[in-house]
């Protein structure tokens, strides 16, 4: 059973930045599929990024954060970081991290078998 812990999220103004951080419980989390998610209110759950396993590395993001948003991993941490630069109003919603007991990275959140509490992200204009 994999155990993910979110943190960093919080209230920035547009423009700026945050680092939200997914802490896991399994050293094994190096073989897998590491994504991001997030949920605005109303709205359904949507892909963010994803970063392939540690061999590989390969990194994919949502048009919508493209350019804006990094996504790395620390494999002796167990940690999965998205840095999130010039931050918008419409980025404002709940962010969870997931993980992907597999090797092919999905964007589909089904996908994903195991999940954070989530943690908020409001940016405001």
């Amino acid at each position: 059973q994999v155990q993910l812990v979110e943190s960093g999220g919080g209230l920035v103004q547009a423009g700026g930045s945050l680092r939200l951080s997914c802490a896991a419980s399994e050293r094994t989390l190096s073989t897998y599929v590491m994504g991001w998610f997030r949920q605005a209110p109303g709205k359904e759950r949507e892909f963010v990024a994803a970063i392939s396993s540690w061999n590989v590395g390969r990194t994919y993001y949502a048009d919508s954060v493209k350019g804006r948003f990094t996504i790395s991993r620390d494999n002796a941490e167990k940690t999965v970081y998205l840095q999130m630069n010039s931050l918008k109003p419409e980025d404002t919603a709940v962010y969870y991290c997931a993980v992907r007991t597999g090797m092919v990275v999905v964007t589909t959140a089904g996908m994903y078998g195991y999940w954070g509490q989530g943690t908020q992200v409001t940016v405001s204009s």
